[in-house]
């Protein structure tokens, strides 16, 4: 529901308590959490409450196949307080966090994971850490559409519903997309499934009514084999970047530029580097972000501007400076 307030320092408290432990002594679990079993998934809400007036949801659906257990394991022992950090640094609203762990619905025993949407730190932290890190995979076969899936239809948030504000999806993976949300998969992992396949371009536009949606894949060797397929459907909401470590900076980057909380990339470049964030780091964060912020014209470069408002005609200028 996302009732309580966040605490930066006991988030930080919580990850730094941890480092250094491997995989398998932060993830414990060798099944899925019955908390976040989806069969007969209701509503996941984020709601506003008096501590958290502009709730905004955002969504973190991680592929936990063998390939990609990293980043979750990232999130839960240093990166997820540099995330909050700098969403507490921007102002963006009142962040609710939910986490998703994606399988392959082929095969794995938990296929998906659905936890809530929370404000406080040790919330958060305790969904996160509740996720089964099955370390299958189909293969290329991962369901993601699956996240998107409860994302457009098993989600109610108030930043939509009372502002008219999407949420976030920040989907990781590193396979490329099936071609439809599977009826019999909806059925194995969720109960009631809708009356046919779903066409994946379909379910990307239903979910993208509610949310603004991402895919970041964590390298440019896996982007280069897979990142193609993607940005078919997605464009430049698909993010290559050059480490999996940076995935808490890249999401608080997609956030803040989207929300205003800086206004181009050289202001995030700064504020990363203020809150302690490597030159070298920054830089990469700002590379893998440019596509996107080129296309909603906040990379920082020089727009072309009309210096007359006719049509050129014969030879002469085009009427733009550039």
């Amino acid at each position: 529901m996302g009732y309580g307030q966040y605490s930066h320092s006991a988030h930080q408290a919580l990850t730094n308590a941890r480092k250094g432990r491997s995989q398998g002594e932060v993830f414990t679990q060798r099944t899925c959490h019955p908390s976040m079993d989806p069969m007969n998934l209701g509503k996941r809400e984020s709601r506003d409450s008096e501590t958290n007036p502009n709730s905004i949801a955002i969504i973190f659906a991680l592929d936990v196949s063998g390939s990609m257990g990293e980043i979750p394991a990232r999130l839960a022992t240093h990166t997820l307080p540099q995330f909050m950090g700098a969403m507490e640094q921007a102002q963006v609203g009142d962040p609710q966090v939910m986490f998703m762990a994606v399988g392959y619905a082929g095969g794995d025993r938990a296929p998906l994971q659905v936890g809530q949407f929370e404000s406080t730190a040790a919330l958060m932290d305790q969904w996160l850490t509740s996720m089964y890190l099955e370390g299958g995979g189909g293969g290329g076969d991962e369901s993601y559409e699956l996240a998107m899936y409860v994302a457009a239809r098993h989600t109610a948030l108030d930043c939509v519903e009372k502002r008219g504000k999407r949420g976030y999806l920040f989907i990781t993976g590193d396979e490329p997309p099936n071609t439809v949300v599977s009826r019999n998969h909806i059925q194995r992992t969720l109960g009631t499934p809708p009356a046919d396949d779903i066409r994946i371009q379909d379910m990307i536009e239903e979910v993208g009514r509610t949310y603004e949606v991402f895919y970041l894949i964590p390298d440019p060797e896996r982007g280069q084999r897979v990142g193609r397929q993607w940005r078919d459907l997605l464009g430049d909401r698909v993010v290559v970047m050059e480490t999996p470590d940076d995935t808490s900076h890249i999401c608080a980057g997609l956030v803040s530029l989207l929300e205003g909380g800086a206004a181009n990339l050289g202001e995030l470049i700064s504020r990363l580097q203020a809150a302690g964030v490597s030159a070298e780091r920054a830089q990469a964060v700002a590379r893998a972000l440019t596509p996107f912020a080129a296309s909603i014209a906040r990379d920082g470069a020089p727009r072309p501007t009309m210096t007359s408002p006719a049509l050129p005609s014969g030879s002469g200028k085009s009427g733009i400076d550039r």
